[in-house]
């Protein structure tokens, strides 16, 4: 069976940049499809950028990466735009 472009892209991207891919494909994707579901468009590419540096920070601790997810997932729930 032929493996899926963006998971191949997202592997060769990230052995190109000389980083470890730390979040799936899936999880990447789901996270800007809330971004931009859940507060705007264009929060997609600037919430995932944001979640990378935070990631990145992390160290690859699993336990410090899942709490970046958590806290952006939650600011994503209780984002309100205001008037």
């Amino acid at each position: 069976m032929e493996e899926k472009p963006l998971p191949r892209w997202a592997e060769g991207l990230a052995r190109d940049l000389g980083i470890e891919q730390v979040l799936g494909v899936d999880e990447i994707l789901d996270l800007a499809a809330d971004a931009a579901h859940g507060v705007m468009r264009p929060a997609a590419p600037l919430t995932t950028y944001l979640v990378g540096v935070a990631v990145g920070q992390a160290d690859g601790d699993p336990a410090r990466v899942a709490e970046v997810l958590e806290r952006v997932r939650a600011a994503i729930a209780g984002w309100d735009e205001g008037p």
